[in-house]
């Protein structure tokens, strides 16, 4: 990761030497933070409790990445929330049921952020303080990425991007010097800067990467969102079984019936490690989400059969399972 560059000599941030990790906090921001070391370990949401990550730092940086990432972890996100509607927002949220935050702010909310520590304080009955990561990068990089999506900085204005850049830099100083994480994206690649994330919010035995098995039969449709088809028909159909053909596929003699034919066994002895190979490459490259489409005729029999298996088969740390049958009573 880069160490030099977060801005010009001339850049007005008092904070412009600090880098990743845990920072010494202004006196206002000290009491309205919990330590880095609570919540890098994983989601501490008590009952009755929400927790909440607020992400910011410059435009051009990597907040919209980073947001989408906290998604795949499960949080639910709000982008450029006015900072003075967390409290609501939070209240309201958690008496739905949700207990994992993310919101994005940015500079656009800069009359609000001299208002953080009182907002922070308002969430004390229902949640620790607010942990803030804050991305930023260096002028060059922001530059040629603004210019590349065709995008002016906020405070631009009539002035050039860089002048548009460094006040962007002072006004958020304060802010960066309270994060309990800075992240400098500017030699990260886009799952780099995933990987960090999730390896400080995603907690001890959360799943790098999740699996939908949904089993499908092949006259309704193929699913249009699978990544990966598997075409069952080449195993013999309980469909031309009488005493099996009322039955589903989750029933114990079809299962039994399916999986124990030899092209079935040596079927799923192959797949498992291919699938491992596949998910290893997925993660590599920042694929969070996976769905395997296992399909027989009507969906009724093998692919149900199938679909099961393999998601006892596949089921293992790092990787969650959920297997899912879209036909299953249609026929």
């Amino acid at each position: 990761m880069s160490t030099q560059g977060l801005g010009s000599p001339s850049t007005p941030t008092p904070q412009a030497g600090l880098r990743d990790g845990p920072r010494r906090r202004p006196r206002d921001y000290a009491r309205a933070h919990r330590p880095v070391a609570d919540w890098q370990n994983g989601p501490m949401a008590e009952p009755g409790r929400i927790e909440i990550v607020v992400i910011t730092g410059l435009s051009g940086a990597g907040r919209r990445s980073a947001a989408h990432t906290m998604e795949d972890l499960g949080w639910y996100l709000v982008d450029n929330l006015p900072a003075t509607l967390l409290p609501e927002l939070a209240h309201d949220l958690l008496g739905k049921g949700v207990t994992k935050l993310a919101v994005v702010l940015d500079v656009r909310s800069r009359s609000d952020l001299e208002q953080l520590p009182a907002i922070f304080s308002q969430l004390g009955p229902i949640a620790d303080p607010p942990a803030i990561v804050y991305l930023e990068s260096t002028d060059p990089v922001i530059v040629r990425r603004q210019e590349s999506n065709r995008r002016p900085v906020p405070l631009q204005g009539s002035g050039t991007m860089i002048e548009g850049i460094q006040q962007e830099r002072w006004l958020m100083s304060t802010l960066r010097a309270a994060a309990d994480l800075v992240i400098d994206t500017t030699d990260l690649t886009i799952h780099q800067l995933q990987a960090r994330l999730w390896a400080a919010f995603a907690g001890e035995g959360a799943a790098a990467i999740r699996a939908t098995i949904l089993s499908f039969g092949f006259k309704n449709g193929v699913p249009l969102d699978a990544d990966l088809v598997i075409d069952t028909r080449f195993l013999p159909n309980p469909h031309w079984v009488p005493e099996l053909r009322p039955q589903t596929g989750l029933s114990r003699a079809v299962s039994q019936y399916v999986l124990e034919q030899p092209a079935a066994r040596q079927f799923l002895e192959q797949f498992e490690p291919l699938f491992t190979t596949l998910v290893d490459g997925y993660v590599v490259e920042g694929k969070r989400q996976v769905e395997l489409a296992v399909g027989c005729t009507g969906g009724k029999h093998r692919s149900v059969a199938v679909a099961e298996e393999l998601g006892r088969r596949l089921a293992r740390p790092g990787v969650g399972v959920t297997v899912l049958h879209r036909d299953l009573g249609r026929e």
